[in-house]
């Protein structure tokens, strides 16, 4: 399995940004990027509900010009699931993404697995999961409502001990 991204190896750019828990009134700018990153944007109503879930991780990416990236993240029995991760179009390949699961991946502590669903299409971001130690283990067919893709089923398995490297 690969080792998680070196915090200290990302772009300059992430250096200068906060990641923090998300809060209800980040919403107005987290549909403002859902709408830009998405041809299927999420609605306010999805976010609330996920940010009312007290199991689960909600993060911002706040930069000096405002908020660059989010994530949503719900626990299940025994492991998480990586529901939304977005970033500004104009924000991409700063390491924004990365950032914020490194984050997630130290708030949870390595200790249970983590899945997320990603378009077979978005290569960039099957690669950067992939950086981070997540492996393709399925597909999902005709998994988006918008155009009918597949989705590649992804998944982040704890080392046995639970160690995990620091962030």
């Amino acid at each position: 399995m690969s080792e998680i991204a070196d915090p200290q190896a990302l772009p300059d750019e992430t250096a200068q940004l906060e990641i923090r828990n998300l809060a209800y009134a980040d919403l107005p700018s987290v549909l403002a990027v859902e709408r830009r990153a998405f041809t299927t944007p999420w609605s306010m109503a999805m976010f609330v509900l996920e940010l009312s879930k007290p199991s689960g991780i909600c993060l911002a990416a706040q930069g000096a010009d405002g908020l660059r990236g989010y994530l949503v993240c719900s626990r299940y029995a025994g492991m998480w699931h990586l529901m939304n991760v977005a970033v500004d179009p104009g924000k991409r390949r700063q390491g924004v993404a990365t950032a914020l699961i490194t984050r997630l991946l130290a708030q949870i502590e390595g200790k249970d697995k983590i899945m997320l669903e990603v378009r077979g299409s978005n290569e960039g971001a099957i690669e950067m999961y992939r950086g981070i130690g997540f492996e393709a283990v399925g597909h999902r067919r005709r998994y988006y409502q918008d155009n009918g893709e597949d989705a590649l089923v992804m998944e982040l398995v704890p080392d046995p001990g639970g160690a995990r490297p620091a962030s």
